[in-house]
């Protein structure tokens, strides 16, 4: 071989400080298109991202050069620099600083896509799969 191979992939979640609903329907495309924008600048291939007000879920393919708490730290500090400077300049945001990482093996890449695209309603219908998500506290 001559190149390194690697196929890795996470699912992470993190949370709003406090779990408050600050990502409104008003922002949340622009939030997430904030968070893919970083993962391709850190070389990451974003698979899906979605979330309800109060969290985020993504699930993204990395390089063995990041390691998953910069990835999250890039991430999180990124997306909170726009929305504060650029989208909401005059309200509060903060994200919580824990986040949950899961690693996914490529076979279960889709089953999880298929969570994580169906955020809203997996919440409405309280079908979450609670592993994957995070404590309110």
């Amino acid at each position: 071989m001559r190149a390194n191979f690697t196929q890795l992939y996470v699912h992470c979640v993190w949370a709003t400080w406090d779990r408050l609903p600050l990502i409104k329907p008003d922002i949340q495309q622009l939030v997430y298109a904030a968070i893919i924008h970083e993962c391709e600048r850190l070389k990451c291939t974003v698979i899906t991202i979605g979330g309800i007000e109060d969290h985020i879920h993504l699930l993204t393919g990395f390089p063995s050069t990041v390691n998953i708490s910069e990835l999250i730290k890039q991430i999180k500090g990124s997306s909170s620099h726009f929305i504060t400077h650029e989208i909401k300049p005059n309200e509060f945001f903060k994200w919580q600083g824990s986040y949950g990482a899961f690693t996914v093996s490529y076979s279960d890449c889709d089953r999880i896509a298929n969570y994580i695209r169906n955020q809203a309603e997996h919440h409405l219908q309280k079908s979450i799969i609670s592993s994957w998500e995070l404590s309110t506290t």
